[in-house]
């Protein structure tokens, strides 16, 4: 099966093609198509206006995913904010930062987030494939770890031996991650 990939993160892209192999044969974003402005409420809406306008300006399969990172001490967010926390054109260092600033006062304890995930595919017919994925884990107190993107150096999934998934060799992240179990369960919906 051949779907288009909505993501115009190379990071994202890049973990998409190492868990969806053997059952799709995922293709970059075409260079042409425009930025999709991220404006629904919810991950589930970003990732339809992303896989939806691939879709519709290639005519092909598209998949896209959304993330959010919830933190319980901070009432849920950054959640569907998280790319853009720190601002609109925000960096990954900038969004972390300003995480860890928001976080500086909140006990080891009450450190307690979850990485959540919903990946859709967009087909030429109209209808839709969505699957989540959603891992528990804790904010740590400052960045470990050289690996991954995003939050991924401040947050240690509980099934993860204590390691921030940037400490993590892709494979084990991939097993472990809130992207891993949506995209695997996209697969399964589609095998």
């Amino acid at each position: 099966m051949e779907l288009i990939s909505a993501s115009a993160n190379p990071h994202k892209y890049t973990e998409m093609v190492q868990i969806l192999t053997g059952v799709v044969n995922l293709r970059p974003r075409p260079l042409n198509i425009p930025e999709v402005e991220e404006d629904a409420d919810n991950l589930e809406g970003n990732a339809r206006l992303k896989a939806v306008a691939i879709q519709l300006a290639t005519g092909c399969a598209s998949v896209a995913d959304d993330t959010g990172l919830e933190v319980d001490a901070l009432n849920g967010a950054p959640g569907v904010f998280s790319a853009r926390y720190a601002g609109v054109n925000a960096t990954y260092e900038d969004n972390v930062q300003k995480l860890l600033y928001e976080m500086a006062e909140v006990s080891e304890g009450d450190r307690t987030a979850r990485f959540r995930t919903v990946a859709l595919i967009s087909w030429p017919a109209g209808n839709e494939t969505i699957a989540e994925g959603v891992v528990e884990g804790r904010i740590v107190l400052s960045p470990s770890g050289s690996g991954g993107f995003g939050y991924d150096a401040i947050f240690a999934p509980l099934c993860g031996d204590g390691k921030t998934f940037a400490e993590m060799e892709d494979v084990q992240k991939n097993a472990l991650s809130h992207r891993g179990v949506a995209f695997r369960r996209l697969k399964d919906l589609i095998a």
